[in-house]
């Protein structure tokens, strides 16, 4: 009996500190399970950050990529463009002339937005004003530009031989005189780059040319209005010009020489007729000057983006010749130098968008007396040609640009108006 009272309590005893051991053993198994998962989490989460981690590094590999290839862009385009790149200014070319107008397109986002525009390997050009502006050809490209060139002048003259009694009554002679003059030019120019900064140049023309002279006589005893119609065409004067960049940084300089021949037919080439008293006029009117002339100048390009602000100077240099031929007056013409003339223009182009341009600037050239025999021409004088100009160009296509420059005359010297078209193709 005693016996059996003692294993009863120390059953019950075990029995206790099983049921008081049971939880903690259950309590340490759960933690060692959550330190597992939470280890494993930290090892995910180590292996996100490693591959986040690859992403940026190939993602800092590419934008470095990018900015060579940009930077590589920003060169070939300086070489394309004579140093006028899309990303400082606008091109004048081919200031062709040839200034372009460029436009760099940032991205804000890493999302796309719309179609990105077409790369093109040439900035849109700025419209060239004259043949002497623009953007040199690059090596191993040949230029073809056909062309058509319209312009009108007119021209009246009143001159009074004898005096005047009082403002209404005049006695002696009054001469007036009205002359249009109307012509056009069609040409066909090729140039080819030598190289990167050198590039030739050949034109030939074709000119055809009608003259409306128009001689009215008063205070004589015959009072007629007197108009003669004249008219010619034929090979104008051939030209040949290379022109040279010399620097490869803002502001650019363009140095060029152009020598104009004589295949033209020149003045003292055709007859001439005196259908009225003191008014000579040719039977056929020439198509050329009939005289060599070589015209050295440089150019200066200054970018300012978007525009491009050029001028320049030139000289040209008319060669004398001996004319073996008598004048009016039944006197041998000898030697006869045409005037040199001075030249200078300005003007600034405007790129609008990717593909079209427009350009404002001026002309003028001062012509000197000419000379016979060494001495200068009695009533000779000094002849001054100042034209406003504008010109729009429009890159129809990679290789296919439309130049259209409109010319006011300023001075009496100068065309009343010229048209010129220009469809530059390059090969």
């Amino acid at each position: 009996m005693g016996e059996k009272n003692f294993i009863a309590p120390s059953v019950l005893s075990v029995c206790f500190l099983v049921a008081l051991l049971a939880p903690a053993k259950a309590a340490a198994g759960s933690n060692l399970e959550d330190v597992t998962q939470l280890t494993k989490a930290q090892q995910d989460q180590a292996e996100r950050l490693a591959e986040q981690k690859r992403l940026l590094d190939q993602q800092a590999k590419e934008l470095a990529e990018q900015r060579r290839e940009l930077e590589a862009l920003r060169q070939r385009l300086d070489a394309i463009s004579g140093g006028k790149s899309n990303l400082e200014n606008a091109d004048l070319g081919k200031i062709r002339g040839t200034g372009d107008g460029g436009r760099v397109a940032e991205a804000t986002t890493s999302t796309p937005v719309g179609r990105a525009p077409e790369p093109t390997t040439k900035p849109p050009e700025v419209a060239p004003l004259s043949e002497r502006v623009g953007v040199l050809t690059p090596r191993g490209k040949f230029v073809l530009e056909p062309s058509l060139q319209y312009s009108h002048s007119s021209d009246s003259r009143v001159t009074l031989v004898g005096f005047t009694v009082i403002p209404a009554i005049t006695i002696g002679l009054i001469d007036i005189r009205s002359v249009n003059r109307d012509m056009l030019v069609a040409a066909l120019t090729g140039r080819y780059g030598v190289t990167d900064r050198l590039e030739v140049e050949a034109k030939v023309p074709w000119v055809y040319r009608a003259d409306s002279t128009l001689a009215r006589p008063l205070a004589t005893p015959s009072v007629t209005d007197n108009v003669f119609d004249r008219s010619g065409n034929d090979l104008g004067d051939v030209e040949l010009a290379t022109r040279y960049q010399f620097t490869d940084r803002p502001p650019y300089y363009l140095g060029w020489l152009r020598l104009k021949t004589r295949t033209g037919t020149g003045p003292f080439e055709v007859s001439t007729s005196s259908p009225v008293s003191g008014l000579t006029v040719e039977d056929r009117l020439p198509t050329g000057t009939g005289f060599y002339s070589l015209q050295p100048g440089v150019t200066a390009l200054v970018p300012s983006d978007p525009a491009v602000f050029f001028g320049g100077v030139s000289y040209i240099w008319n060669i004398k010749r001996n004319i073996d031929q008598l004048d009016a007056n039944g006197n041998p013409i000898g030697t006869y130098d045409p005037g040199d003339g001075i030249n200078f223009n300005f003007g600034m182009g405007l790129a609008i968008n990717d593909r079209a341009s427009f350009s404002v600037g001026y002309d003028h050239t001062t012509f000197l007396k000419d000379k016979q025999n060494g001495q200068t021409i009695q009533n000779a004088q000094t002849t001054q040609v100042g034209s406003l100009l504008f010109g729009v160009a429009y890159r129809v296509s990679p290789r296919t640009t439309f130049n259209l420059t409109l010319g006011a005359g300023i001075t009496r010297a100068a065309p009343d108006v010229q048209l010129t078209l220009r469809l530059p193709i390059t090969f």
